[in-house]
């Protein structure tokens, strides 16, 4: 197990480096540059060859990656320029990170845990009208896109009838931060009121940002129970006498699982790197806003460490999608 993980862990290195070079150079191929978003309508030849020269940009691509990679070694990814103008752009990142993961996990406990119940039962109750009916809503669940339902669920629910707050991550209580996870912030701290208040708001982002993956996640986990059920040891398990709990963990479930644990792996680095509109149309302070307000006004301080971040962030979980599917498949850490 360990040379498994030895070996995965090598391989997310050589991809977080090759990512390094792919986003440092995708920016300093933009029209406009950090020198232009910098300077703006003032820039002149003079100012902008300073500018230059005071950033390294008149060196050599190879020398300013290798500092690159030396600045991002120690959080220095440079200053905003438009998010939070004169912020350190490491610094957004962490303020707003912890947003983007409680919303997405938010998101993927509720598509985990309504898609892998449904779509077993849709399996074992193939072809019936619940069946057609549950196929038929993680249809829609793809095909509708994240923004517009989020438009929906804030107008019906927040505009109209006042059930849930219209945006933001939690009403202003004077709440004491501890960690930037409001809801895990109230439980440490015992403001109750403030966890209430943070799981209110977490509502209605958390659902509509959570349709795709739990249409994705029941889709796979049906048919991987169809599959799994039409195997010869299903069927010669239950000749056995086994009772029917024995047969769905021992024999349906766990088997089924493998292909699930992949896929739920991949949606969460999905919906990591991926809340952008979400965000935008709940006013959710996450990475994902900041993402949007950096390409906006061409913040390449800010937009280089958020996508190394949201890309790493990607390698990380698919690390641990490996292990778990190593330990639940003993066979692939020889592979």
């Amino acid at each position: 197990m360990a040379r498994f993980i030895i070996r995965r862990l090598l391989q997310m290195v050589g991809v977080v480096f090759v990512l390094s070079l792919l986003v440092f150079l995708w920016l300093r191929s933009l029209p406009g540059g950090t020198v232009s978003a910098i300077l703006g309508e003032r820039a002149t030849p003079e100012t902008r060859a300073a500018l230059s020269k005071a950033f390294g940009l008149d060196q050599p691509v190879w020398v300013q990656y290798l500092k690159f990679l030396g600045r991002a070694a120690h959080g220095d990814f440079g200053v905003s320029t438009g998010v939070l103008p004169g912020s350190d752009a490491f610094q957004i990142f962490l303020s707003r990170f912890p947003a983007t993961i409680e919303l997405s996990v938010a998101a993927l406990v509720i598509a985990v845990v309504v898609a892998i119940p449904l779509g077993y039962v849709s399996a074992r109750r193939a072809n019936s009208p619940l069946d057609s009916s549950l196929v038929v809503v993680s249809l829609i669940g793809v095909a509708v896109p994240v923004f517009f339902l989020a438009f929906i669920l804030k107008y019906q629910l927040a505009v109209e009838h006042h059930v849930f707050p219209v945006s933001g991550r939690q009403d202003n209580l004077g709440c004491t931060r501890v960690t930037n996870f409001f809801v895990l912030d109230g439980l440490l701290t015992r403001e109750f009121d403030c966890s209430a208040s943070a799981l209110k708001h977490l509502v209605l982002p958390s659902v509509a940002l959570a349709t795709i993956p739990f249409a994705v996640i029941y889709r796979i986990t049906r048919a991987s129970v169809l599959e799994v059920l039409g195997e010869d040891y299903v069927r010669t398990a239950e000749s056995k006498g086994l009772t029917a709990r024995v047969v769905r963990g021992r024999h349906v479930l766990r088997n089924a699982l493998l292909p699930v644990v992949t896929t739920i792996g991949l949606q969460t680095g999905g919906l990591l790197a991926g809340a952008v509109l979400t965000e935008k149309v709940f006013n959710w302070g996450g990475i994902g806003n900041a993402l949007a307000v950096a390409f906006e006004r061409r913040d390449y301080a800010v937009l280089q460490v958020l996508i190394l971040a949201a890309a790493g962030t990607y390698v990380v979980i698919n690390l641990l999608v490996d292990i778990s599917y190593a330990i639940i498949d003993p066979r692939v850490r020889t592979r």
